[in-house]
């Protein structure tokens, strides 16, 4: 996996989280710093830990499943994909209560369960997996950040295409890595 394909798996893992921080945004009638910084640092944080945890799954069952380990790929990055298309038609933003650790917490993993699945997916191909987390890590922090500013500014109107758009790409990277494995397109 290229920069240019871990850029693009990081936006599309962090539009869930980008999509939640518009929500956080919204919700606050005066905008500080920190919020932006709580908000990157807790999606940013559990964007990176959740594709770590499942690299390390789908590294114990990568040599069992060699054979069709690209279906595999498709398969879940299609699922996840999917799963953001259907959300991005929900425009209900959830009930903000702050910036608190039991506010964030669970909005951090339920933002990152994709993740979860894309880090299995992480293990059936060649990267580095420390640097990719802290990539995708990385990219949610500023994207969430963003976001927040995005929410008080601008209002709710971007959320739906935020998640929109992440599903789209990660049904096309799962889509590449198919055609890549079944020799449609060239390595």
């Amino acid at each position: 996996m290229d920069l240019a394909e871990l850029f693009i798996l990081a936006v599309g893992l962090s539009m869930d989280a980008f999509a939640v921080s518009i929500c956080k945004g919204l919700s606050q009638p005066k905008l500080k710093p920190g919020h932006m910084v709580v908000t990157g640092l807790y999606f940013g944080g559990f964007q990176a830990l959740m594709p770590l945890l499942g690299f390390i799954l789908g590294a114990q069952f990568a040599r069992f499943i060699s054979g069709f380990d690209h279906w595999v790929v498709f398969g879940l990055l299609a699922f996840i994909g999917v799963g953001m298309i259907r959300e991005s038609r929900e425009q209900a933003c959830p009930a903000d209560k702050g910036f608190t650790p039991k506010e964030m917490l669970p909005l951090a993993v339920a933002t990152s369960i994709d993740a979860l699945a894309a880090g299995v997916s992480l293990a059936l191909l060649d990267v580095k997996i420390l640097w990719a987390v802290s990539f995708i890590g990385v990219t949610t922090f500023c994207l969430s950040a963003v976001g927040v500013w995005v929410g008080h500014r601008f209002g709710a109107r971007y959320k739906g295409g935020a998640e929109l758009a992440g599903g789209v790409v990660l049904i096309l990277i799962g889509i590449k890595v198919l055609l890549e494995h079944l020799g449609f397109l060239s390595l």
